[in-house]
């Protein structure tokens, strides 16, 4: 089947895209952006859900109940290859965020942009304060980045370079990005919406495309498969997660959020971009699609307002290419680099680890500011606290004791950092999944879990209250560590009123 060219773009009796290679300029964003991201990697320590995934790569399944298995996978080949601490699991993002990076300024080619404005719409992805702290963690957020970027890409390439065969790249970012993240359908399908609407709607005809779906299928099956016979966790998380992240202050925040999270100091290239996508009429389909992604975000799930930056490659690319057209020269575009840059640099202490950890006690607002960033400081400290509890059971106790946690980030870190600790056990998402097993129930630690548990001990027992170093503010500080004995049956008689999916 022959090439689908849209009138008026390139393809059509002009070059598909300016000859020669990618600038230098992309490349040297993109490795400056790395290094950036390495040489703090090893900074504070882990995260909750970096402990999870180092924990539920060891427990390698097809899916778990709050996400799929990429990211947890790719711990496990992290920790292989470079031992278990943060730095090294904090490899592969960074270079998932180096690759966003290279996308963004390969997009801005697509569009017909140059070297200075491909150089332009790298460095405001790469100084976006999104890119950055998605960047420093092992989590599922920098791949699900770079998944939208690469679908984006391709379906650029596909539809405005004439270049059909793109669409198993496409195929392949979106199968690759499903086994990361669900949020993706959410692209798919309007991205599909908008060729239906827009056009051309000749690309719904082209083989390439459909071969694509295919291959995005075809990688997603297995988390499909393992989704339906666990009785779809995943539904009942976002529907958990819908509730949690949908208050009158999240409704109120997430658009300001938007502008928060692309950079101020990038913003006027940002509202370039869009009004550069709606305009166009080859590239109307993709503001449809940006449109609806955004009005999905602000109506069903307002506290994650980080879920439509995916398409800042997009908007970057396409403002630094707007710019370029309406200027004289290439230095007026270089100029722009500016913003970017100096918001980066204004912003990064609250964005990546710079400050020293005690500092954070003193920066009113930080847990609410970058919540991530408190979350990495007090892990090896609670593991601490928990084992001289644990320690100061009789003899007798210890032989026949375990460790309930409330939450999945308190019963991982037990798990990495505790030292001659009994089994630990949480009711919290896949580690209700994975079950009690054979674990003692005769004296229990309760690590923040004691309201939960003593419906089903006759005691328990406040130790103590863990505090992170600094008193730095996070979810932990305050946690009541307490002592349950007398239970009213083994786990299996109470585990399934245990569970709590978030």
């Amino acid at each position: 089947m022959r090439a689908v060219v849209v009138p008026g773009a390139p393809g059509a009796g002009e070059a598909a895209a300016p000859p020669g290679r990618l600038s230098a300029g992309v490349w040297c964003a993109a490795a400056a952006f790395v290094a950036v991201e390495l040489a703090v990697s090893a900074r504070y320590g882990f995260h909750r859900d970096e402990l999870y995934f180092v924990v539920a790569g060891r427990h390698l399944a097809f899916g778990y109940v709050d996400q799929p298995p990429l990211a947890p996978f790719l711990t496990r080949v992290a920790t292989a290859l470079f031992g278990t601490s943060p730095s090294a699991v904090r490899v592969f993002p960074a270079l998932a965020g180096g690759a966003a990076v290279v996308l963004t300024g390969a997009t801005a080619r697509v569009l017909g942009g140059r070297g200075p404005a491909q150089a332009l719409a790298a460095v405001a992805m790469a100084c976006a304060p999104v890119t950055l702290a998605a960047a420093h963690l092992a989590n599922t957020t920098v791949y699900d980045l770079l998944a939208w970027a690469s679908i984006v890409y391709f379906a650029l390439l596909a539809t405005r370079a004439g270049r059909p065969r793109a669409w198993l790249g496409a195929g392949l970012a979106a199968g690759l990005g499903l086994e990361n993240k669900d949020l993706l359908l959410l692209l798919v399908v309007t991205l599909a919406v908008g060729l239906l609407v827009a056009g051309p709607r000749a690309a719904l005809r082209e083989r390439w495309l459909w071969a694509g779906v295919a291959l995005a299928l075809a990688l997603w099956l297995p988390n499909v498969v393992w989704q339906a016979a666990h009785s779809w966790p995943e539904l009942t998380m976002s529907r958990a997660l819908r509730k949690e992240h949908s208050t009158g202050s999240d409704y109120t925040t997430v658009l300001p959020a938007q502008l928060v999270y692309l950079g101020v100091a990038a913003v006027p290239l940002a509202v370039i971009g869009a009004r550069r996508i709606l305009r166009d009429g080859p590239l109307r389909f993709l503001a449809i699609a940006a449109v609806l992604v955004l009005a999905f975000v602000v109506v069903d799930i307002p506290g994650r307002p980080y879920y439509t930056d995916g398409l800042l490659a997009l908007v970057f690319a396409a403002g630094a290419v707007a710019i370029q057209a309406r200027t004289a020269s290439d230095r007026a575009v270089r100029r722009w680099l500016a913003a970017p840059v100096a918001g980066a640099v204004a912003s990064v202490v609250l964005i990546l680890p710079v400050l020293p950890e005690a500092a954070l006690a003193h920066v009113h607002g930080i847990h609410k500011l970058n919540y991530d960033l408190t979350e990495t400081i007090g892990w090896p400290q609670l593991a601490t606290r928990v084992e001289a509890v644990y320690r100061g059971l009789p003899a007798g106790a210890r032989q026949h004791a375990a460790v309930f946690t409330a939450n999945y980030g308190e019963a991982s870190a037990l798990v990495l950092y505790g030292r001659g600790l009994p089994p630990v056990l949480s009711g919290h998402n896949t580690y209700w999944l994975w079950g009690p097993g054979a674990a003692p129930d005769a004296t229990v630690i309760a690590v923040g879990a004691a309201p939960q548990l003593r419906q089903f001990f006759a005691s328990c027992t406040d130790d103590a209250v863990f505090r992170p170093p600094h008193n730095v503010v996070n979810d932990e500080n305050g946690v009541t560590i307490s002592t349950c004995t007398g239970p009213t049956g083994p786990w299996s008689s109470f585990w399934a009123r245990l569970k709590h999916y978030d």
